[in-house]
């Protein structure tokens, strides 16, 4: 009913519209919102039914004894089962992607410490290969400064040159992750630029280190430095 006040209407087969509620995903969380028609359970063809209990207790399980106790003396046939909180059913719903997020943080997290490690050792060892180098270019009077900018300007192009490398990659394994993401698009800015930023700052704190020892080389020692 488009542009109208849908209460009042009539659905074929389904009776009258007496109240409108909002979006309600059944199956998970990922899923698609479908929809859905609330009817009287009297009316219902159905073999299960779900009972809601609103409380102000502390402890909601406290009241399940005698939610059943109630249930029992209005029907004792009738079967209660997976009784808990609204709480305990969202934990269980959110279990498995819970644990998909926790992994995929902790490998990108171990991938940060190694990029970190890796950076430092390879910008390191080229502060010890350019030694006699850099202490050439400071017994001609070159700036500590120009040193620092030499060593930050080669970590600066690894890091750029691994980031451009790793968005090329993000962008073509997008489509593996769309099942492991909620309420994220595959291709969200915010997400790609803080990370672009993280690891950025990341290499170029590891890169510092060594630019820094760079710029404390005695050109006397560095000179006899083979």
């Amino acid at each position: 009913f488009p542009n109208e006040d849908p209460l009042g209407k009539r659905i074929t087969g389904k009776g009258e519209i007496v109240g409108v509620v909002g979006d309600v995903k059944y199956s998970g969380l990922a899923d698609s919102i479908q929809p859905a028609i609330y009817e009287p359970l009297t009316q219902a063809h159905t073999w299960d039914a779900f009972l809601s209990v609103r409380t102000d207790a502390a402890d909601p399980m406290s009241l399940i004894t005698a939610v059943r106790d109630e249930i029992k003396s209005l029907d004792p046939e009738l079967p209660v089962s997976q009784a808990g909180t609204l709480e305990s059913r969202f934990a269980t719903a959110v279990a498995q992607p819970r644990f998909r997020t926790t992994l995929i943080a902790s490998f990108a997290a171990l991938a940060l410490v190694l990029a970190v490690v890796g950076t430092y050792g390879v910008i390191s060892y080229s502060v010890t290969q350019r030694t006699h180098e850099i202490g050439i270019r400071v017994a001609l009077g070159a700036p500590r400064k120009s040193v620092l900018k030499l060593v930050l300007g080669q970590g600066t192009a690894l890091a750029i040159a691994g980031v451009l490398i790793g968005l090329a990659g993000s962008f073509a394994l997008t489509g593996l992750l769309r099942n492991l993401l909620f309420n994220v698009s595959t291709t969200d800015w915010p997400t790609f630029a803080g990370t672009t930023l993280l690891l950025s700052g990341t290499a170029l704190l590891a890169c510092y280190f060594p630019a820094r020892r760079a710029t404390r080389v005695d050109p006397m020692h560095a000179l006899r430095h083979e």
